[in-house]
């Protein structure tokens, strides 16, 4: 073949055969038995040896994670085979970048040599080779045409009303009549059916979930087995009892599926295109629904009742009226996790906000092992936002001297970080020129022959090492310097926005989401001199963190409103709601009450004393009479 260097080595050749399900079966010089046969008889000619056949029978081009062909990426790497054959080009895959990168790069360093029988493309004949990378391009528009076909065939079927599932989901089976209608399973149709039940009745998943785990039936999955399906018996492995414990994804999933209404939902996640594996969900309003498909379990009113109080079950207000103005901000300073709203357990108070205490989330879950209690009174807390949101309103209003100050100090070290950042990133393009000279001055000299191929290689791997690690430094750089920047536009944007709230008396939830992104609190700390504080850490829209926040923890029995005294009528803040007297009367009053029951129990004691005197006296009287 013209253009090929002519060499006498012996090759330790590996075949390579591929097959997909939409190169078909009726295709007969594109089956596994064909390439075999091409191939056999080329590298008996050329004199080679067979060192192994890789064959993926059924496996996709367009993706490189087949058995077979990663089987022979690791003979390669071990220096098993040093020669790759396959009928044509579009056998070894459909994706032209990955085939490129296999083609130029993997198969050059490992000394190994690539023929596609078919289409002349070898690796020796470089006038060859400058042509693949067009045919790896139409390999790849061939697969990206039968991906829009077979897209647009199964698109057409699901709007025709059609099941495409490969596996019927719980509660129904495929008609033995035609695949593409569902029947209900009478089996575990009740079981369906009652979920629906409960859940229309008000219960929440988590109540619904241990309900059916007290019946003892098999979960879905488990159901799959018994009806013959595989894939499903690894979640069961080492532990029978699993199969009966039902997870709350498993009835989130019935809830939610418009399966049970009677009615086919498809396209709930879709890949961005052909080359992408990743799928991300959509929301279920979002997916495209057929009605009417086939007969449900449940009536359309129903599934639409359920999915209303699915939908509006998190409730802003608990059942006491408080309403969590800080639900999704406020967090555990240490372990990270939201912190709950939660009755404080004391007696009733004049607000409902004296009532409620937040704690750790993970605390509650899992006690002292994994986290603290992280303790706040919601009144503490809502007190401490709000006078640090006034304070800052405050001075953005009034004090822009103090404004520039903070202004100063959240951008000072950024900025001075930039004015580094923007000198090492001019030196870093500035080297990166001085790469890209050198590139063609060394190709230059390899193509007027001043330096041999070796010293091309080594010259060029070394400049291309540097010019990734500078490319990656420059972007990284670029990043932090944009980071810096709008940090900077960050603080305007923060005090132009929180001047909008200057003397607010009251919060809610929208001035919290409007101004705050998170808040961090810690645990309580008993300071030397004995007191007590907590830190409380606020970090803003724009801007984040300024400074914390350290408060007095709220002893619960001063959450009262002050009240008069009904000896002295002086004002006092009470310890419970029963008390009647301020301290200086209640003192006075323990201690007239103190005296007094001092008097009664001497009294009694004297009592008691002359009572047995008098009996012993009875006694001594009865003796002696008996005596005489």
């Amino acid at each position: 073949m013209a253009g090929i260097r002519t060499e006498n080595k012996v090759y330790e050749v590996g075949m390579y055969c591929r097959l997909s399900k939409d190169d078909g079966t009726d295709n007969e010089s594109a089956s596994i038995a064909t390439q075999k046969s091409i191939l056999t008889d080329y590298v008996k000619k050329q004199g080679w040896h067979l060192a192994k056949t890789y064959v993926d029978d059924g496996y996709s081009g367009t993706n490189f994670q087949r058995p077979s062909f990663q089987n022979m990426i690791k003979d390669i790497e071990n220096g098993l085979i040093n020669c790759v054959i396959t009928k044509d080009l579009s056998r070894l895959g459909r994706n032209y970048l990955d085939c490129g990168l296999y083609l130029e790069v993997f198969f050059p360093e490992h000394n190994v040599r690539y023929i596609a029988v078919n289409d002349g493309v070898d690796t020796l004949n470089k006038s060859a080779m400058d042509i693949t990378p067009f045919r790896n391009i139409l390999n790849e528009m061939y697969s990206a045409d039968v991906s829009v076909k077979i897209k647009s065939a199964y698109r057409a079927r699901f709007q025709q009303g059609k099941f495409m599932g490969t596996t019927a989901p719980y509660g129904y089976v495929k008609d033995p009549a035609d695949h593409n209608h569902l029947l209900i399973d009478d089996k575990v149709a009740h079981v369906v059916r009652e979920i629906f039940d409960l859940a229309l009745a008000g219960n929440g998943i988590a109540k619904i979930c241990k309900h059916i785990n007290k019946q003892h039936i098999l979960r879905p999955a488990a159901y799959a087995v018994e009806r013959g399906e595989t894939g499903y018996e690894r979640y069961f492995e080492g532990n029978e009892e699993n199969r009966y414990i039902w997870s709350e994804n498993s009835v989130r999933g019935i809830l939610r599926s418009p399966i049970y209404a009677g009615n086919l939902a498809g396209y709930k996640r879709i890949a961005a295109n052909m080359k992408s594996k990743k799928r991300p969900s959509k929301l279920p309003e979002e997916w495209e629904v057929i009605s009417d498909t086939h007969e449900g379990i449940v009536t359309q009113e129903e599934f639409d009742t359920v999915q209303q109080l699915m939908t509006s079950r998190r409730r802003e207000q608990n059942a006491g009226g408080f309403e969590n103005i800080f639900s999704g901000v406020i967090k555990c300073a240490d372990c990270g996790y939201a912190m709950r709203a939660a009755s404080a357990n004391r007696r009733k108070r004049p607000d409902i906000i004296d009532c409620v205490q937040y704690t750790c989330n993970n605390y509650g879950r899992y006690g002292n092992v994994m986290c603290t209690a992280h303790s706040i009174e919601a009144r503490d807390l809502f007190n401490a936002v709000l006078a640090d949101i006034n304070r800052f309103a405050d001075m953005a209003v009034n004090d822009e001297k103090t404004v520039r100050v903070i202004e100063k100090r959240l951008t000072e070290t950024d900025q001075s970080r930039a004015r580094t950042l923007e000198k090492e990133q001019r030196k870093l393009n500035k080297r990166l020129a001085e790469l890209d000279r050198l590139f063609s001055s060394l190709y230059e000299d390899k193509v007027m022959e001043r330096i041999t191929e070796r010293n091309f290689e080594m010259m060029s791997g070394k400049y291309q090492k540097e010019q990734l690690e500078i490319e990656a430094r420059l972007k990284e750089v670029t990043e932090t310097l944009n980071d810096s920047y709008e940090k900077s536009q960050g603080v305007r944007d923060f005090l132009s926005l929180i001047r909008n709230y200057q003397g607010i008396k009251e919060l809610d939830a929208t001035i919290i989401n409007a101004l705050i992104d998170k808040i961090l609190v810690s645990e309580c700390e008993k300071l030397t001199d004995g007191t007590i504080r907590q830190e409380i850490k606020i970090y803003y829209k724009f801007i984040g963190f300024v400074g914390e926040l350290h408060i007095t923890p709220t002893k619960r029995w001063t959450a009262l409103k002050p009240k008069n005294c009904t000896v002295c009528g002086a004002e006092y803040v009470p310890r419970s709601a029963i008390s009647k007297y301020c301290p200086e009367c209640r003192k006075r009053i323990r201690k007239v009450q103190g005296t007094e029951t001092k008097r009664r129990g001497r009294e009694r004691n004297r009592q008691a004393c002359i009572e047995l005197s008098a009996k012993n006296d009875r006694l001594t009287w009865s003796r002696d009479q008996a005596e005489s």
